[in-house]
């Protein structure tokens, strides 16, 4: 590992019962945690107990998660969204934990890995752009798109064919690299001011 790798958290962002989305952030965390200058924290929403709705005084569990979360969030230099697509958008349970947070988002950037049916879930990902530009983020171009997903991953969470999608993941890692660092330093130089 490099003396200062960029801190990634990367959001498991479907809730859902028997969901796919752990097969493929598996992968996506398996393939980035082989590069020196980045250190994965996984954090899956199904197993954090956010709240389920927003409110100004959330249970004590949800108010619990919420911080843990938070600290998690606030913590990364940037971010990997995991996501499918449910309605032609993104899932609620990921919704809910973007705006339960504001600053933690702020200059820094964001990638995107999303997986499903033909469309390979792109709509999703052009809605969460529009959402993380209003809160001062910043998207990475690339994405890790899975078109079929469940036909390209084996039984055991394989990829059958793994050329294409580790070469989408390595540009994203790229690009989620330079953005890191370069915003983590100016930050440090001088606060963000939203």
């Amino acid at each position: 590992m490099t003396e200062n790798p960029v801190k990634v958290a990367v959001i498991v962002g479907s809730t859902r019962a028997g969901r796919f989305a752990p097969t493929v952030a598996k992968w996506f965390v398996e393939h980035a945690e082989q590069r020196a200058d980045i250190a994965i924290d996984l954090i899956d929403l199904a197993e954090d107990q956010l709240p389920a709705h927003m409110s100004n005084e959330p249970e004590p569990d949800g108010a619990r998660a919420l911080q843990s979360v938070g600290a998690r969030l606030t913590a990364a230099d940037g971010f990997v969204v995991v996501t499918p697509e449910y309605n032609h958008s993104y899932p609620a349970p990921l919704k809910n934990t973007i705006d339960w947070h504001f600053t933690e988002w702020q200059a820094k950037p964001i990638g995107f890995v999303s997986y499903g049916g033909v469309s390979g879930r792109l709509r999703a990902v052009e809605h969460l752009r529009q959402v993380f530009a209003e809160l001062h983020a910043v998207t990475v171009r690339d994405t890790v798109s899975f078109h079929g997903a469940g036909q390209l991953f084996d039984a055991t969470g394989k990829l059958t064919d793994p050329s294409a999608p580790v070469a989408a993941a390595d540009q994203l890692l790229n690009q989620l690299v330079w953005w890191g660092s370069a915003l983590r330093s100016a930050r440090a130089d001088r606060p963000y001011v939203a």
